[in-house]
């Protein structure tokens, strides 16, 4: 009798390790990304810690040993910098200085960009390029005839004067900023609104604007910041220290043999909190409005 054997034939995939699932490399890629992420926001975040903790050391030399500061924390800077300074002064300075450039430089950006974007009358492309060439002009160099010109408009120690000073700055970044977000916005809307009787101005206020929130409010973000914190032209055209802006008023704080560090970090915490807080109010935009203008242009 005869005896048949049968071989099974092998499943090569059998010996071969499974190769790890989609899933697995994504929560080892998730978990990379996040680890990364949470890296990068200490690095971000440590030197406003810093600068709080040393807020609370209560002498001046305590960022020399930072350790101490630990067992003698105090309120007290805070207190001597909103009750024995001028303060609450340049609170007043800053906020009527950086909201005016804010306003100001941001209608007429907007219009600006919005006439380059839409209409097209003689040498509009040069405009948009002697706009661009008033910013390789350093600081130093335009100190002088500034000063010359608020001096015979009588506008030096005055908001009015550093307001327009800092909208030359602004308004031509912004105007190229408005310029390109514009352009992502659908010439049909303009024609929709003409077909409903609006004026072109009333097209621009009803139904172009609304669109363009993001790129406003980028607009508004880089004029705030600019005039927030700004030194050269603040410390030169305002000479009355009732009217600086916290920007120049740290300055008094260091002398020529003596730096009072702890005021001065306590009062950098307090400045910036409406920086926080503008950023907060526009933070819903800022990200749309960073990205949809490079779109075209």
């Amino acid at each position: 009798m005869t005896t048949t054997t049968v071989e099974t034939p092998v499943n090569k995939q059998d010996s071969v390790p499974a190769a790890p699932s989609r899933r697995t490399r994504g929560r080892g890629t998730s978990l990379v990304s996040h680890g990364i992420l949470v890296v990068a926001s200490l690095i971000a975040l440590f030197p406003v810690v810093w600068l709080l903790f040393l807020s609370l050391g209560p002498d001046k030399d305590d960022y020399l040993h930072p350790g101490g500061i630990w067992g003698k924390m105090t309120l007290d800077n805070y207190t001597f910098v909103l009750t024995e300074t001028k303060f609450l002064d340049w609170l007043t300075s800053t906020l009527v200085v950086t909201l005016g450039t804010t306003l100001i430089g941001v209608v007429i950006a907007a219009t600006t960009g919005y006439a380059v974007s839409r209409m097209r009358f003689p040498g509009y492309r040069k405009f948009m390029w002697v706009l661009l060439v008033t910013q390789m002009f350093p600081v130093a160099v335009l100190m002088v005839p500034m000063y010359q010109i608020l001096s015979e408009l009588q506008l030096i120690d005055s908001y009015l004067g550093l307001v327009l000073v800092y909208c030359t700055t602004t308004v031509p970044y912004c105007a190229w900023l408005m310029k390109g977000y514009f352009d992502t916005i659908p010439f049909e809307i303009d024609e929709a609104g003409r077909v409903d009787g609006l004026t072109p101005f009333g097209t621009f206020a009803r139904l172009i604007l609304p669109l363009a929130k993001p790129g406003l409010a980028v607009a508004a973000f880089y004029s705030f910041l600019t005039a927030f914190g700004e030194v050269a032209f603040a410390s030169t055209f305002m000479l009355s220290d009732t009217k600086y802006t916290f920007a120049v008023g740290l300055q008094t704080f260091i002398s020529e043999h003596d730096a009072q560090r702890n005021l001065m970090a306590a009062t950098a915490v307090l400045v910036a909190i409406p920086v926080s807080a503008f950023f907060y109010f526009v933070q819903k935009n800022l990200v749309t409005g960073l990205t949809a203008g490079g779109t075209k242009g």
